[in-house]
């Protein structure tokens, strides 16, 4: 399926990536442990009022030079992946992967790995040492992250653990950048 970056006026077709999912277990960070518990929720899709919220954030994230990519089969968005271009974190050497969501019908395909990958390269062109990820708490999106080699952060981001402080927050070191401690430039 092919990949490329979004253009600015191609973020309106991010809502019509298919979130539907049925949700059986979340997990929580308590105590310095990760917790699976049974809770259920059937989405049907975006939560009320979650495109209004998001909308202007992800068109000021790419206004000030965020990537954007997005997987296509024929014309309609099938999964996106933003990664952000301002640097956090106590060092100021990670970048946050601001949003993944892959469409129903492609989820356990390779298709998310895909997109996390080119978020990946990118954040090592721009010389990042980290990911910093705040993801949904569900069952499948941690362990999702967990499978592909994220971890808990040692480190929270205080403002984004404000925004989302049930979200699970991960963070994912850069092959060859965060063996050395340092960012190469």
């Amino acid at each position: 399926m092919p990949i490329r970056e979004l253009q600015r006026e191609e973020i309106e077709k991010i809502w019509t990536i298919d979130r539907s999912e049925v949700i059986e277990n979340i997990y929580y960070f308590r105590n310095g442990t990760l917790n699976l518990q049974p809770e259920y929720y059937n989405l049907q899709g975006w939560p009320p009022g979650q495109r209004e919220q998001y909308l202007p954030i992800l068109l000021d994230c790419f206004d000030r030079g965020g990537t954007f990519y997005g997987a296509f089969q024929n014309d309609a968005l099938s999964g996106v992946v933003v990664l952000d271009n301002e640097f956090i974190g106590p060092n100021q050497d990670q970048l946050q992967l601001k949003f993944l969501h892959i469409s129903k019908a492609y989820r356990k395909q390779g298709l998310g790995q895909a997109l996390f990958n080119k978020a990946v390269e990118r954040a090592q062109a721009m010389n990042a040492r980290k990911l910093y990820i705040s993801a949904t708490p569900s069952e499948n999106t941690i362990n999702f992250y967990l499978n592909i080699g994220c971890i808990i952060t040692r480190e929270v981001d205080q403002a984004l653990f404000e925004l989302e402080p049930e979200d699970i927050h991960l963070e994912y070191l850069i092959p060859n950048l965060g063996q050395t401690g340092t960012k190469q430039g």
